[in-house]
């Protein structure tokens, strides 16, 4: 005769048609129902608790000391008011339904009525229809009101459960809220799987996070510390070695033992260099946006390469010291001291002096803007679209003293416009539907002690704009749904591509607001405005060549590049080089690995007088090598003038070489 856990784990099996079908609630309780009248319940027979003798009891509680501590001592603490503010009770339990531990004070009488004491099992061969016990069979958070129970002894309260998995997927125990069954329940059940979250959460930190790097994602940067972001585990090889429930349900894919670069558009040097307090964006599988948090293993595992070993190797021709000496060259010598603290920038931040290559005004803007960073003096930044603001940004707050601190970054534009106020300003939990269990502190406290950068500040509503403008006269926040202030300290840069006194005119942007964002104002010079082009297309030509090796840069095609427009500005003009660089595969770059939306604003409208010159009659195996030495071998222009593809001028002209 089978004992009662081998019955019941049968009668598991034999249920598994009924779990998985049983999609709605009441499914899940008429299959539970059933389940009792199989083993033999009533509606009046007595809980039967099978408890454990002390010893046995004992001895579980050592198998699970883990779970007991990671929820006891790191994950409870953040729902103490649920235990402060409601009569209720928190119950942990193993595999097998037995209790491990319990908080709180219910009002549902003593111990010997309710059941829900350690080493009591709470299966539903025992007990019938209960939330521990239907949790466990199902492998599903329920909540089981008072009338759901299939024994009627229970019916006096209602029970929410979440079953909890462990980082090999495993269900290991189950969390279980617990309360008279006249309070009212409506947040209950979602609680309660946001604590069996907390816990497997905890629990892959405990087994991870010494020797692992530990990468936390979601579609909100201020969700980045919610238990309901999604968790990924990789070694120093970028691979994946575990992941929490809530990464593989949002990627909708097994991620056992893949590269970090086959999920997200990012390499582990990346991610090893990373600062741990500054998110990443990223892309996961082609497809999805998402913001990164990198926690390093507390234990750094060292290895110590020597990349002098290889053939390649050539000594650099700067040291540490010459780079300050360099710094301090092209700024004052009064700010040696904050370049002194903060020359170590991360790799994805351009150094200060490299922000200009021989441009006047743009070393002038450098020089103004870094002063001002160390003053309480608010900086507005004018630019096209793409010209440089945000890298400009980040190099300035990263040479600034609020350099240890976050830059949050901010683009009004992308926010929506519903949403903005609760995204800058923070919210405490409940302040409106959808809004997170903990609340949210909001993107300004957030930069408290560091840089607020706020792009596109035209596009703030008008309701935003008069609370931003409070928070910026009074140094003090208020989030939605809260009487609480916050003081906060923030250096601000804002930046824009509209003309903001046009805004203000027009009624679209607080006059009031305009002069408070606009203490110093500096206009981003576009890339076809830049007096040092040149340079600046070798100096980013050479960064892209470090992050992937690529063709060297001839003069021909930096002439070429040089007469370029370039509406889209920097971002143009790296996104050109990086096809051109792919393309080319380690060969020169020539015009051919170049898209053809490059060439489609390189050559400008011709004079009507050359036009002229084009005749209708003249055939191509002429016309084009004519067009070719009248225009030096620009093959763009002469496709432009003779009405052909680029491709058609090649053709003509290997014809005419043979």
């Amino acid at each position: 005769m089978l004992d009662r856990e081998q019955e019941e784990q049968s009668m598991m099996r034999s249920s598994d048609k009924d779990s998985v079908a049983a999609t709605t609630h009441k499914e899940q309780i008429q299959a539970s129902w059933y389940r009792c009248e199989q083993f033999g319940l009533d509606h009046s027979s007595r809980p039967d608790f099978a408890s454990l003798p002390k010893g046995e009891l004992n001895d579980v509680l050592d198998q699970h000391k883990s779970l007991l501590e990671t929820t006891e001592n790191e994950v409870l603490p953040y729902y103490e008011n649920i235990l402060s503010n409601s009569a209720c009770m928190i119950v942990l339990a193993d595999r097998q339904g037995h209790v491990l531990n319990t908080w709180g004070q219910p009002r549902f009488g003593s111990a010997s009525d309710h059941g829900l004491v350690g080493g009591n099992q709470w299966s539903e061969m025992g007990v019938g229809t209960n939330a521990i016990g239907t949790a466990l069979i199902t492998g599903q958070a329920i909540q089981v009101g008072r009338d759901e129970h299939f024994l009627r002894a229970n019916r006096f309260m209602v029970g929410s459960a979440s079953p909890i998995y462990n980082t090999q997927n495993d269900l290991v125990g189950v969390l279980d809220i617990s309360s008279d069954a006249y309070l009212p329940q409506d947040h209950t059940l979602g609680m309660v799987k946001l604590m069996s979250l907390s816990v497997e959460n905890r629990l892959i930190f405990s087994a991870f996070q010494q020797e692992h790097f530990i990468l936390s994602f979601n579609t909100n940067v201020t969700s980045l510390d919610s238990h309901w972001s999604g968790i990924l585990v990789v070694d120093e090889n970028g691979t994946i070695v575990s992941a929490n429930r809530r990464a593989e349900v949002v990627l909708a894919k097994d991620l056992a033992l893949l590269n970090i670069n086959q999920v997200f558009d990012i390499q582990m040097r990346e991610i090893k260099h990373h600062p741990a307090s500054l998110p990443l964006k990223s892309v996961a599988l082609g497809r999805y946006q998402f913001y990164v948090k990198v926690i390093p293993p507390v234990q750094q595992v060292m290895r110590v390469p020597d990349f002098r070993q290889g053939s390649n190797y050539v000594a650099p021709s700067d040291n540490i010291h010459n780079k300050k000496q360099k710094v301090n060259k092209s700024l004052s010598a009064a700010d040696e001291k904050n370049i002194e603290t903060c020359i170590e920038v991360p790799d994805n931040v351009i150094p200060l002096q490299e922000l200009q290559h021989g441009d006047c005004h743009v070393e002038r803007l450098v020089k103004q803007a870094h002063k001002i960073m160390e003053k309480d003096i608010p900086i507005l930044i004018h630019g096209e679209t793409g010209a440089g603001k945000e890298i400009f940004v980040r190099s300035l707050h990263y040479h600034s003293s609020r350099s240890r601190e976050m830059l949050v970054a901010v683009n009004c534009a992308a926010i929506p416009a519903e949403l903005v106020e609760s995204e800058l300003f923070g919210y405490e939990k409940g302040a409106f539907t959808g809004a997170q269990t903990k609340g949210s502190i909001g993107l300004i406290r957030r930069a408290h002690k560091g840089t607020l950068f706020l792009d596109e500040i035209g596009e703030m509503p008008m309701a935003v704009q008069s609370r931003l403008l409070r928070v910026l006269q009074e140094r003090v926040v208020t989030p939605l749904g809260s009487t609480e202030v916050y003081p906060v300290d923030i250096k601000l840069v804002s930046a824009t591509n509209r003309k903001l006194k046009d805004e203000v005119q027009a009624g679209r942007f607080r006059q009031d607001l305009y002069y408070r964002i606009s203490g110093l104002n500096i206009e981003l010079p576009s890339l076809r405005q830049r007096q040092d082009k040149a340079a600046l297309i070798r100096y980013l030509h050479n960064r892209l060549r470090r992050e992937e090796p690529g063709p060297a840069l001839s003069d021909a095609m930096l002439i070429l590049l040089q007469q370029h427009p370039w509406p889209g500005n920097m971002r143009q003009l790296a996104h050109t080089l990086k096809v051109g660089m792919a393309m080319a595969d380690g060969d020169e770059l020539e015009e051919w690995h170049l898209p053809d939306d490059f060439f489609e604003d390189l050559v400008p409208a011709m004079e009507p007088l050359q036009v002229a010159q084009v005749s209708q009659e003249e055939p191509l195996e002429r016309l084009i090598p004519r067009l070719l030495t009248e225009n030096k071998g620009n093959v763009s222009q002469t496709a432009k003038l003779a009405g052909v593809s680029r491709n058609t001028v090649y053709k003509y002209a290997k014809q005419k070489a043979e």
